[in-house]
């Protein structure tokens, strides 16, 4: 365990492995933090034995903390992990992330699309009319917001209101639409959601929308299961820089 401090803000994040580096943004919600990982049904952090693997807690969650202002937003979170890859002194990664991870890659994507050799997107959230669900992530938030708020002086209940519209106010995948996806030009594999949280349509959407991107429909459990972490490899392989055949590993 590691941590990074940019006045306030106090990151903490684990660094596994050695090899080409690999951004992981957890699962978990307002929640993201790495440790989550461990209870999916594939494990990114098993890349360790082909790559340098970076897992962070984003702020406010897990062992991270920053303060909380009306202001923050999407944003602020696409600041932090950028600032961990400067810390770290990684010009270029594949990003992995799961959950609201979706909506962090497509952020990162538009934003600094030069720092990213690849992006895995598994179970991408997403506001969808057909699910109705954006009251589930606004009950989702306020659950998070009251657990964090005796450490959070500073925020008022308007504060967390506007914090909660910021992140929970949009459509589709929060972060872009699909029409900024059409731009996107890093290789991207999106592995379909099934769920209120996660709604096929989003994972659907976001694939349709990003030239060449491979879609994953089944990849959670059974045999889909089990051929996934060799499909990921295989991906991620095939976008390393100075790699030119896919990672032979077998689970």
């Amino acid at each position: 365990m590691a941590v990074f401090e940019s006045g306030s803000v106090s990151i903490h994040y684990d660094l596994e492995g050695d090899g080409f580096p690999v951004l992981l943004i957890a699962p978990g919600g307002m929640r993201s933090a790495n440790e989550l990982w461990n209870t999916m049904p594939w494990n990114p952090r098993t890349l360790a034995d082909d790559y340098r693997v970076i897992g962070m807690d984003q702020r406010n969650a897990g062992r991270s903390h920053a303060p909380v202002s009306a202001d923050d937003g999407w944003h602020t979170y696409t600041a932090d992990q950028l600032a961990l890859l400067d810390h770290l002194g990684i010009d270029r990664c594949h990003v992995i992330g799961m959950c609201i991870g979706g909506p962090y890659i497509a952020a990162l994507l538009l934003a600094a699309p030069d720092r990213f050799a690849s992006a895995v997107m598994l179970q991408p959230v997403g506001v969808e009319p057909d699910e109705n669900n954006r009251s589930a992530f606004h009950d989702m938030f306020d659950q998070w917001s009251e657990a964090c708020a005796a450490a959070h002086p500073e925020a008022t209940p308007d504060t967390w209101r506007a914090f909660r519209s910021n992140m929970w106010d949009g459509d589709f995948v929060l972060t872009a639409t699909e029409r900024s996806l059409a731009s996107v030009t890093t290789p991207l594999m999106v592995a379909q959601g099934n769920d209120l949280y996660h709604p096929a349509d989003t994972s659907r959407r976001i694939a349709a929308a990003v030239p060449g991107c491979e879609f994953v429909e089944e990849w959670k459990q059974g045999a889909a299961l089990a051929g996934f972490d060799a499909t990921v490899r295989d991906f991620l392989g095939r976008h390393t820089p100075g790699r030119h055949t896919p990672s032979h590993h077998t689970q």
